[in-house]
């Protein structure tokens, strides 16, 4: 099948400089809101991409539970290849694709891990089963095959039977304190809109209007 001609006209709307909000969280938290009213698919999904020690990157798809003026925050296994990275190198980018509203989103900032009072707060209201999960499985490490993986998490069902099931020490979560976001509207004929906010040395956010 070829896909050199799979293509697409961008009509959902515009970005204009007037339209925007002068703080990036401000015009983050308008399209989060627009794209949840919308009834897209998985609205929180984003792509987080980290940086090896050895300068390769990966991305991988998490999903965001928090946000305010701090920044963005997501919860993960601390022994997985994303945490790894991120302690090696806290410099990451979040990617939203909101393509149905022909629309992203991209951030980049720092990640910093959280207090493990916050996690714990927030694996208390996990649903049970993904509890279980989280002390399943060994993120990013190599199994066998899925049956060691179903065991694992048998296992951890009959070791709770009886109690909550506690916050695991290698599950945790991080703050995105962002220094620059990237807005993207789709346009007819590849003419898209797109502004960026940079945070500069006196805190302020400078906004430009990219070619696309």
């Amino acid at each position: 099948m070829s896909i050199e001609h799979q293509r697409r006209e961008y009509r959902h709307g515009r970005l204009t400089r007037a339209s925007l909000r002068d703080c990036p969280f401000d015009q983050f938290q308008l399209w989060l809101d627009q794209t949840v009213d919308s009834e897209i698919s998985d609205p929180t999904a984003m792509s987080l991409a980290t940086v090896s020690a050895g300068g390769r990157p990966w991305q991988r798809v998490v999903l965001l539970k928090r946000f305010d003026r701090r920044g963005f925050v997501f919860y993960t296994n601390l022994g997985s290849r994303k945490a790894l990275e991120i302690a090696a190198n806290p410099q990451v980018c979040l990617l939203f694709p909101w393509m149905p509203m022909d629309r992203q989103v991209i951030v980049g900032g720092i990640a910093s891990p959280l207090a493990r009072e916050d996690v714990r707060q927030y694996f208390a209201t996990r649903p049970r089963g993904s509890q279980l999960a989280a002390w399943a499985s060994r993120q990013s490490s190599a199994i066998d095959n899925r049956q060691a993986l179903e065991d694992r998490y048998r296992q951890m069902q009959d070791k709770f039977a009886d109690t909550e099931v506690p916050l695991p020490d290698f599950w945790g979560g991080y703050l995105v304190q962002p220094d620059s976001f990237e807005f993207w509207q789709g346009g007819e004929t590849r003419l898209h809109d797109r502004f960026t906010y940079i945070l500069d040395d006196a805190g302020a956010w400078q906004i430009n209007r990219l070619s696309p």
